[in-house]
């Protein structure tokens, strides 16, 4: 089959999933007019507000991978490897972008044959904290919470890059991406050739173009997530509230922590947005415990996170960075309550 073939079906599926998405939305409004507008607007008003956050970390992207600069941060995932995940631990705990937006980055990496354990590190512990959020935390949930999430990011960096170098070994990244789709779209940006760093993007035809081509793919990869979560978050804000969730998750219950991690974590959407429904369920009897498995783990394996991964990731890579994430959140939580 050519490759003029597989590109022609592969814009056919696209289609077709475009269609059945318009089908639903088109079903749902006739049988749940109310339910369907409401979530339309709610995503809506969700996209406005993250906007702020999500640009900013874009263009970041974009900069960072036309510009060269992706080839320098590279340079910390180099070298001997616990070096290289304790790096990639403590640079990702500090990163001020979202895991989605970084997303572009780490393909980039892979894609150059950066080992799969020190991007491990870093996806783990990116998306968990960093210095606005730390101070955001604080002024939400006071210093002990703060502080907690931050140590949390780095070990929960230091053990997924640990547990990945020992079962993938070091060996180039390539093999873990998926071929085609959303994985070369996110690593076509970072092609500008041998060139050395050059940071003024604009000054050359090739990085513009590279700029804009990998601004555009990050770009629809965070509006495929984002619009399927927040409605899902909708739907699931009509059915839970936080006293009827608080009471599940209370310190007199075993299982408050593993609740927060498997049913609370897919409702989290936004960190920033995640710390007054925190302080809610607290203030409703969450425990401490739960209240920061909650946190650390809808930063990893929240909808919108694991819905941009799995187009990039091959399946077995992808189940262990969802087994890393939800056993470290699980510790973080037991550690946490048992320490406060």
């Amino acid at each position: 089959m050519s490759d003029r073939t597989v590109s022609s079906s592969f814009q056919i599926t696209r289609q077709h999933v475009a269609f059945a998405a318009l089908f639903l939305v088109a079903g749902m409004a006739w049988l749940w007019p109310h339910f369907t507008w409401s979530g339309l607007k709610f995503t809506a008003q969700g996209l406005i507000d993250v906007a702020p956050l999500v640009v900013p970390g874009i263009l970041l992207t974009a900069w960072i991978m036309s510009s060269g600069a992706d080839r320098i941060i590279s340079r910390a995932f180099e070298g001997r490897m616990l070096r290289a995940v304790i790096a990639a631990s403590a640079i990702g705990a500090i990163t001020p972008v979202c895991g989605v937006t970084i997303l572009p980055l780490m393909v980039g990496l892979l894609a150059a044959g950066v080992p799969f354990a020190p991007v491990m590190a870093f996806w783990l512990s990116s998306p968990v904290t960093d210095p606005a959020m730390l101070a955001t935390t604080a002024a939400t949930l006071g210093l002990a919470f703060a502080l907690g999430k931050t140590l949390a990011a780095f070990a929960l960096g230091l053990m997924g890059g640990t547990v990945t170098a020992l079962i993938t070994g070091s060996g180039p990244g390539q093999s873990v991406l998926r071929t085609g789709g959303l994985a070369a779209d996110l690593s076509a940006g970072s092609c500008c050739g041998a060139g050395a760093f050059e940071p003024r993007v604009w000054r050359d035809q090739d990085r513009r173009q590279a700029f804009f081509r990998q601004a555009a793919a990050t770009t629809r990869l965070i509006l495929i997530c984002l619009i399927p979560a927040f409605y899902a978050e909708y739907a699931l804000n009509a059915a839970i509230t936080p006293g009827s969730l608080a009471q599940y998750v209370g310190d007199d219950k075993w299982w408050a922590i593993p609740a927060a991690v498997f049913v609370g974590a897919p409702a989290y959407i936004d960190g920033y947005a995640a710390l007054p429904l925190t302080r809610g369920l607290v203030d409703n009897g969450m425990s401490p415990g739960a209240a920061m498995a909650f946190l650390v783990s809808g930063g990893v394996v929240s909808i919108w996170g694991a819905l941009a991964i799995f187009p990039v990731l091959k399946l077995r890579p992808f189940l262990l960075y969802l087994a890393l994430a939800v056993t470290g959140s699980l510790i973080a939580g037991y550690v946490f309550g048992w320490v406060v």
